[in-house]
């Protein structure tokens, strides 16, 4: 846009570009509009209907998104052809979007009806409260006093219904959401009470004690079912919960992320990998003079830990190696803004527990004990971020892996950012493992075993996770299978198969590292490796165009023909 501002310039002001490469402008334009507009309307949308359990949030939401639909489709499916590329490229994303966005919302509103029997006969009068209050729709004191007192009631009755074991749920996970939001509703109605206590006397006249009574009865109702429906009891608040999507829902998750294979051919490529790495390691213990017992090498490497206080200064001195390393090899673009601002934080043990290695992106967070742990935590997670362990993930997360992406995102194509998908982010930090490994960056047998634990732990991720979600394995097996397959310190592997299932990772999120990263391995042999682009030019490509599915980002830098039905189809790895 600004190189043809500039020729229209040079030309005495008249635009020199064709009448057809006019309309294009215009309807690129018109497109990167529509999806800042998008961003920017869910994102108001969502923060202002934000009571989780109310169903009128799910249908204005889905209102909007439908609508959107309707609009994106009549403004641009019938002048697809005409589009440029890039437009076309947006129009489909979008598509896509708002078509997941749809079916997400869908299931919300089914995973709303399964808590019914849970929060009938008191929590709707509430959450009518909180969306009176989100609006300021008068409320009379006298009245929001009847609706806490019913609520109260009928917590009671459901409360005495739990002890008794009266009432059951057909799964832990829908109680277990419940908990989640009903702790939510209390913090609304906290704010909703607090916006008209003292303001109006007579408001607070009527409602103090029964809010009083309510605020305790929700308090209590939540660790209730927890312990009696979830099976968390008291003081097990690490405890690992969490809810299979099944075949079908995989299946839509796996059509979103533009990845034409079967969660069975998924698992058959991290096994394939997998025995690749085993293979790696072997040879790297036998180096290391402990014949073909790779685990015993990894345990030697595991004992290559930093004492207490100097865990960050090794993590800068790593950074700046692989900076080194990739500005030297003029492998990729690193501005000196990206190589300058970044700051290191320290991850609390609390956090340890669901993040026992680092985290990264416009900063790095480092885990590491602290004079808090038992001494046994202490020796865990000391052993699991060694510094050979610790040398990949720390490029994964700085440079040129997450903040060289985080560095980027804001600068190129910002609008982009609502098709964020792990196969881009992790999938391009881990790839960069893949590189660096087959340019001999590790050197050492030692960084090489480094380098193949977390190999080895990306392949393992890709099967843990979606066997769980297919119904084959259990949190425990899980947890098994990373201390057996990867050799992972028994905390550790705890920790990451609760990051897996009880926070808000998608059931594709841990397949995305390696399977995004064999995306853009692949990608770069057709466009690399035929000698159609430098590795450097690749590479500045990939970040420019910014987060999508890796299958258009494919299509960008390839120039493939598109069509508005567009379905995916890149067999990217034989089988």
């Amino acid at each position: 846009m600004v190189s043809n501002k500039g020729h229209a310039l040079r030309n005495g002001g008249q635009r020199s570009t064709s009448p057809n490469t006019e309309a294009q402008e215009t309807k690129r334009e018109q497109i990167r509009d529509f999806i800042q507009e998008l961003t920017v309307d869910l994102s108001e949308l969502e923060t202002f209907y934000n009571v989780k359990l109310s169903q009128s949030r799910i249908e204005r939401i889905a209102e909007y998104v439908t609508n959107k639909f309707m609009e994106l489709v009549q403004g641009f499916s019938s002048t697809f052809d005409e589009l440029d590329q890039q437009s076309q490229v947006e129009y489909l994303l979008c598509f896509n979007y708002l078509r997941r966005k749809t079916e997400v919302l869908r299931a919300d509103w089914f995973k709303l009806e399964e808590l019914e029997p849970l929060l009938r006969g008191w929590a709707s009068g509430l959450v009518e409260l909180c969306e009176r209050r989100q609006k300021v729709v008068p409320t009379t004191g006298q009245d929001a006093a009847k609706v806490l007192s019913e609520a109260s009631k009928g917590i009671d009755g459901l409360s005495v219904r739990i002890q008794e074991g009266k009432f059951s749920m057909k799964s832990r996970f829908a109680p277990y959401r419940a908990a989640e939001q009903i702790e939510q509703l209390h913090g609304l109605l906290k704010e909703w009470y607090g916006f008209y206590e003292g303001y109006d006397p007579l408001f607070t006249w009527w409602t103090t004690k029964p809010w009083s009574d309510l605020s305790a009865k929700l308090q209590d109702l939540v660790p209730l079912i927890r312990e009696k429906l979830v099976g968390i009891k008291p003081g097990e608040d690490d405890a690992i919960v969490g809810q299979p999507i099944g075949r079908d829902e995989i299946d839509n998750e796996l059509k979103a992320e533009m990845i034409p294979y079967t969660p069975e051919e998924l698992i058959q490529i991290a096994e394939r990998e997998y025995a690749w790495c085993e293979k790696e390691a072997i040879k790297a213990a036998q180096e290391m003079g402990l014949g073909k017992n790779w685990r015993k090498a990894l345990e030697h490497v595991k004992n290559m830990y930093v004492e207490p206080g100097q865990q960050t200064y090794m993590v800068h001195e790593l950074a700046q190696e692989a900076i080194d390393y990739v500005t030297k090899h003029d492998m990729v673009t690193v501005p000196q803004i990206a190589k300058e601002c970044w700051r290191t934080y320290m991850i609390p043990p609390s956090q340890q527990k669901v993040s026992p290695f680092f985290l990264g992106g416009p900063y790095i967070q480092v885990s590491y004990p602290t004079n808090t742990m038992t001494h046994d935590e202490k020796l865990m997670v000391m052993r699991g971020n060694s510094k050979p362990l610790s040398r990949s993930t720390v490029f994964h997360e700085l440079i040129p892996g997450h903040h060289l992406q985080y560095h980027y995102m804001p600068r190129s194509k910002p609008h982009r950012r609502l098709f964020e998908t792990p196969f881009w982010i992790e999938g391009w930090a881990f790839y960069w493992e893949m590189i660096l490994w087959d340019r001999g960056f590790p050197g050492t047998p030692e960084n090489r075993i480094g380098m193949l634990f977390w190999r080895m732990h990306r392949c393992a991720r890709i099967v843990f996770s979606l066997r769980f979600h297919l119904g084959e394995m259990t949190p425990g097996e899980c947890i098994e299978y990373l201390v057996e397959k990867v050799g992972h310190e028994r905390a550790t592997a705890e920790g990451e198969v609760r990051r897996s299932f009880n926070g808000d990772y998608g059931a594709l999120y841990q397949a995305g590292y390696m399977i995004g990263a064999l995306q853009m391995y692949a990608l770069r042999k057709e466009v690399v490796g035929a000698g159609k682009m430098t590795e450097k030019a690749f590479h500045d490509r990939v970040l420019r165009e910014n987060t999508m599915p890796i299958e258009m980002v494919r299509a960008l830098i390839k120039g493939e023909k598109l069509e508005a039905f567009y379905t995916p189809r890149w067999r990217f790895y034989d089988l």
